[in-house]
């Protein structure tokens, strides 16, 4: 008897949490948005190379009326950015704020959004192994679907000297597929608790294993200080492959693309324009390789990209920046100092 009164309990309980979580989905599901990208690809075709665009599909939630969070790798070297709402109505966005080792982005709608509903970011400390959570986005492409789970885990990197590559996520097993990327995950009180951001997988599906940026990193990433945006994406070159690109000091960083209405973009940085294989690895060449930032030496050491991390997270809006580069074989100084 005993044990028919707790399968019972366990029952109603279980019955309760659902009715709980379609309560918390319909007043939360207007604030989660789709995100649709086009960015530059070079395309290689045999001997030649073209160039391209390529779409791409994320998601993200609302915080305002106008800025919404999603997930860098959506958005950083995006040149167009729509976000789609629940009713169907479109408005672009610009990029504002990212930080792609936490892979977090704020982005600013072009005009408000009409009788917009918001979510709040709650203390992801409060989240603890074995509580309930719930993720809405689009996975492949299917809009505000919605799944369940539980914390499975955290994955921390914060005390690292080396603030590029600062992260910290909660793993889930609430499913997560391609286009969730950048959804809210929320926990029991609406609130959210992480921004979706990966998967491990080795089918390339999900097997059970999510991470999610926790919302008290991005808090202090994207409100607190509003990250600075490169709009680029770089490869550094060290060792043998600085020898290869001929450089006159030990490192740089190879860029890849760069968005044209970046900070780094108005300067003129140029991305590369020709795809190659060096030593197994893809690279685009042809692009600009920097080798300093606001007159700092690029080193492959911690201080030295601390004195980088302390410029950005100090700097305003319309700063100015100088980087030197090397470019076709010659030194180059782009933008401009105070």
């Amino acid at each position: 008897m005993k044990n028919h009164i707790t399968v019972l309990l366990f029952l109603i309980s279980f019955v309760s949490q659902s009715q709980d979580l379609s309560k918390i989905y319909e007043k939360a599901n207007p604030a989660v948005v789709e995100i649709i990208t086009e960015e530059k690809v070079i395309v290689s075709n045999g001997s030649t190379t073209q160039t391209g665009t390529s779409s791409g599909l994320g998601s993200g939630f609302m915080i305002s009326d106008t800025q919404i969070i999603t997930a860098a790798h959506v958005v950083q070297i995006a040149n167009k950015v729509i976000v789609r709402f629940l009713d169907g109505e479109e408005i672009p966005a610009n990029v504002i704020s990212s930080f792609s080792s936490a892979d977090v982005a704020l982005i600013e709608l072009v005009w408000p959004r009409k009788n917009a509903v918001i979510v709040k970011l709650g203390d992801s400390d409060k989240a603890k192994i074995g509580s309930r959570v719930f993720v809405v986005g689009a996975p492949f492409g299917l809009g505000h679907s919605f799944s369940s789970g539980y914390v499975s885990g955290f994955k921390r990197n914060v005390q690292d000297k080396n603030p590029f590559t600062k992260y910290e996520y909660i793993q889930t097993d609430a499913s997560i597929n391609t286009g969730n990327s950048g959804g809210p995950m929320f926990n029991l009180e609406g609130e959210v608790i992480g921004i979706v951001s990966n998967i491990l997988t080795k089918s390339g599906g999900f097997e059970g294993i999510g991470f999610a940026t926790t919302s008290n990193l991005t808090r202090k990433l994207l409100i607190e200080k509003k990250h600075f945006w490169s709009g680029a994406e770089f490869i550094p070159l060290t060792g043998k492959l600085a020898e290869i690109f001929n450089l006159p000091q030990e490192t740089g960083f190879l860029v890849q693309k760069v968005v044209f209405s970046s900070a780094l973009g108005i300067i003129g940085v140029k991305g590369g324009d020709l795809k190659m294989n060096i030593a197994g690895q893809d690279i685009i060449v042809g692009g600009d390789i920097i080798l300093s930032f606001n007159g700092i030496k690029i080193e492959e050491s911690d201080e030295t990209l601390v004195k980088i991390a302390s410029i950005l997270d100090n700097r305003n809006e319309n700063d100015p920046i100088q980087v030197t580069v090397l470019r076709a074989g010659k030194i180059k100084v782009l933008g401009r100092m105070k």
